[in-house]
């Protein structure tokens, strides 16, 4: 980095450390209208989350903290003064990279929500193929009637936007073809020119997956050429994603069992927007239903994006997407 920019990282590495909202609040209690609509747009639905002895989805951890189209009155000035930093820095846009949540115990309707958000780490200037920026990460430690429920980490990257390429100057005979007005361009002779060998640009690599230890065994797996789910060692219920415990019993005992890799789509999207340079969209992309009963996301092929279908059957094959990463994808006519 230059002098500028060390300068710059050190005021912005002043924030880590600091609180960006203290004694925040729920808007609402932990209540079963909110869990019930939660369900209806994941598709789930497990008794856990319904009738009187009902838990919130550890997954809702963040949404019993968001402050919605008004917004929380307890932000720190701390969180605005590392934001105007940034913005008077050039870097005025922002994504969401990735969240980690950890859950400690179960949220029931009627608790009520507090919180609290630390500026967890600011990076050094790092340049993406969206720009030049700084990742900032937060960490928000949720409470549930005063105790800790469960914490969530956030990260953005706030960056400069990087300068797109000039457009191509129109050649004489482009503007004619516009305005329909003939030019005639001179004819040059020209001697002949040895070519031009380029060497070829290596093909874009897609996103690696993050590989931990409590799925690392659904990675070696894939590497074997096996769809490895886990069984739940008490209560004998299937799972995937690959989770320390079991949902259904709590149980920590589980093994690993190979997948048959027949399954139906369940539900699907088609990708068309944003296009990523590993990808070529429109492709479309499923939620398979193990014939185990389990679900999977995973790409859909065989078939064209525009002829997937709910319910259509599809069988499990690995495809090689460069020469260290091969993954789990699922082919369309799937039926034995």
């Amino acid at each position: 980095m230059s002098g500028t920019d060390d300068a710059l990282y050190e005021r912005l590495a002043a924030f880590v450390g600091r609180s960006a909202a203290t004694a925040g609040t729920g808007k609402d209690p932990v209540n079963a209208a909110m869990i019930r609509h939660w369900c209806e747009a994941m598709g789930d639905a497990h008794p856990a989350y319904r009738g009187p002895d009902a838990v919130a989805p550890p997954t809702m951890l963040q949404a019993w903290t968001m402050g919605g189209l008004s917004g929380h009155t307890d932000r720190s000035p701390a969180h605005e003064e590392l934001f105007g930093l940034l913005d008077g820095a050039g870097y005025t846009s922002v994504v969401a990279t990735d969240c980690e949540q950890e859950y400690l115990r179960p949220l029931r309707p009627g608790q009520e929500i507090g919180f609290d958000t630390v500026i967890e780490s600011v990076s050094e200037r790092k340049t993406t193929k969206l720009g030049t920026g700084h990742f900032v990460t937060t960490r928000t430690d949720v409470r549930a009637d005063g105790v800790l429920a469960g914490t969530h980490r956030f990260r953005i990257l706030k960056y400069a936007p990087a300068a797109r390429p000039p457009r191509k100057p129109e050649r004489p005979s482009e503007r004619a073809e516009l305005t329909r007005e003939p030019v005639r361009e001179p004819v040059r002779e020209q001697p002949p020119r040895e070519p031009v060998r380029e060497d070829p640009k290596p093909a874009p690599r897609r996103p690696r997956p993050v590989v931990n230890r409590d799925n690392a065994g659904f990675w070696e797996g894939v590497a074997a050429h096996r769809l490895l789910i886990q069984r739940c060692g008490d209560c004998a219920t299937p799972r995937f994603p690959w989770l320390p415990g079991c949902a259904d019993c709590g149980s920590r005992e589980w093994e690993a069992v190979e997948a048959s890799g027949a399954g139906t789509v369940f539900s699907y999207v088609v990708m068309h927007h944003p296009s990523f340079p590993a990808f070529d969209p429109p492709y479309a992309v499923g939620l398979i239903e193990l014939a185990e009963g389990v679900r999977m996301v995973s790409d859909v092929v065989g078939v064209p994006y525009d002829k997937v279908r709910i319910g259509m059957p599809v069988r499990l094959e690995f495809l090689r997407v460069d020469e260290e990463l091969e993954l789990p994808v699922f082919r369309a006519g799937g039926e034995d």
